[in-house]
């Protein structure tokens, strides 16, 4: 199993708002030598919070514990910026597959830090995104 890995936003919130229900993807995280993500990661779980803040759906206790998480999860990451050559590769990375904006971004950052780090594994809990990177 890899020990370097590239983590996408749905992936951190699961294993970190939704603790115990995925096992397997906890474990791999915390367990991991070196773990990458993007800029953009850290953007979509802060935008994440603020929606659960403004629905009430969870109580101000338990986001304060996972955002306490999430933060000491970033600590560790290797945070890849929203340079123009990411966002340049995003433009045409997976061209045949069903790709979002924010999905093609990861991917193309996926893809260059992959590159220059060897055996990097993209984790995700996103069908489409891993699709798409099984297929480049």
């Amino acid at each position: 199993m890899a020990d370097v890995l590239y983590l996408d936003t749905a992936a951190v919130l699961r294993a970190l708002l939704e603790t115990g229900t995925s096992p397997e993807l906890e474990r791999r995280i915390g367990s991991a030598r070196a773990l990458v993500t993007s800029r953009l990661s850290h953007v979509e779980a802060a935008r994440a919070f603020l929606r659960l803040r403004a629905e009430a759906a969870v109580s101000e206790e338990c986001l304060a514990d996972a955002q306490r998480a999430v933060d000491a999860l970033w600590a560790r990451c290797e945070t890849w910026e929203l340079t123009a050559s990411v966002c340049d590769a995003a433009a045409t990375v997976a061209p045949h597959a069903p790709l979002r904006t924010l999905d093609a971004l990861h991917l193309a950052t996926y893809v260059l830090a992959r590159r220059r780090l060897p055996g990097l594994e993209l984790v995700t809990t996103d069908d489409r995104l891993e699709n798409a990177a099984r297929a480049i």
